[in-house]
């Protein structure tokens, strides 16, 4: 395969899950927004920034972290590359690119999502309402994935496609916590506030019910943690994404030791024996750190691995 190729295929994944992930950091930043008091609304704004870490590029052009603020910055700003605007626009150009390597299927999905999004303004959203679009931003990802496992063939470009996919899903989900968990252990919450802001971090991996199904008890930040750190059964957990990549690149290697797959292996080896009580006694904020770190380092290898790009 073309490098050129290998290189479209893994920032499709990308910017696919990309959009999708920011879909879930926006409505769940708007649904516990809602339940609080006024003047506190703006700390789940703030958190957004704080996830992503845009806050230089934010400040240049706008005030405060207000809900419209970072809705506009993080859905409609064709110059912010983190918003759902420039993924799906991402995804999109890096497909038509390569229309030969995927099926027509996957191809009219890019193409209707981003005709849904391209002509999108601040009044259309408004009209459209914040939890609708981001709804449809998700379930727009979920039919590319579907239709890209349905119809794809399940050979080299298939693999480039979910190493995107799993990549970015792995830096969401470590960055999601991290700022969370520490934001929420810092205040002085009582059981009912633990219970609806644990759960907001839940549902904004759709892991809420899977929570109940694991556990079947109350929801305590440990357990969350866990779950969504070395839990192999989670879609989201750091762990399965780990595993996918891994899994990914080996099949990849065609029996070359490349460092790339030397790195994922790591990753996925101190993931899969992780214990969480040790993750949590020697902080979990270094840990998640490290493996935001190691997801960078593990992307940026794949470029000299595979891709034209270093």
């Amino acid at each position: 395969m073309l490098s050129r190729t290998a290189e479209n295929l893994y920032w499709t994944g990308r910017y696919m899950e990309r959009a999708e992930n920011m879909a879930r950091i926006l409505d769940v930043s708007h649904r516990t927004a809602l339940q609080r008091p006024g003047g506190a609304v703006d700390a789940d704004w703030k958190s957004v920034l704080d996830i992503l870490g845009h806050w230089k590029s934010f400040l240049a052009k706008h005030e405060a972290p207000t809900a419209s603020a970072v809705t506009s910055f993080f859905i409609l700003d064709p110059d912010n590359p983190a918003s759902i605007y420039s993924s799906v626009r991402g995804a999109r150009e890096n497909a038509r690119a390569l229309r030969a390597a995927i099926s027509a299927e996957m191809w009219e999905v890019l193409n209707t999502t981003w005709f849904g999004m391209r002509d999108l303004d601040a009044a259309g959203l408004e009209r459209r309402g914040l939890r609708e679009f981001c709804d449809w931003v998700k379930e727009r990802s979920h039919l590319f994935r579907g239709v890209s496992h349905g119809t794809m063939l399940h050979d080299d470009a298939f693999h480039f496609l979910r190493l995107g996919t799993f990549l970015e899903r792995a830096d969401n989900t470590a960055r999601l916590l991290d700022t969370k968990y520490h934001l929420l252990q810092s205040a002085d919450a009582g059981p009912a506030v633990t219970f609806y802001e644990w759960g907001a971090v839940l549902r904004a991996v759709s892991a809420f019910r899977a929570y109940h199904q694991l556990y079947k008890d109350v929801i305590s930040p440990g357990r969350v943690v866990e779950l969504l750190v070395i839990r192999r059964e989670m879609p989201r957990s750091l762990r399965f994404c780990a595993t996918e990549v891994s899994a990914h690149l080996d099949l990849l290697s065609k029996g070359r030791d490349l460092e790339a797959q030397r790195l994922a292996g790591e990753l996925n080896a101190r993931l899969r024996f992780a214990r969480i009580d040790r993750i949590l006694e020697a902080g979990l904020h270094k840990f998640l750190v490290e493996v935001i770190d190691g997801v960078a380092v593990l992307g940026n290898q794949l470029s000299k691995d595979f891709m034209m790009t270093v």
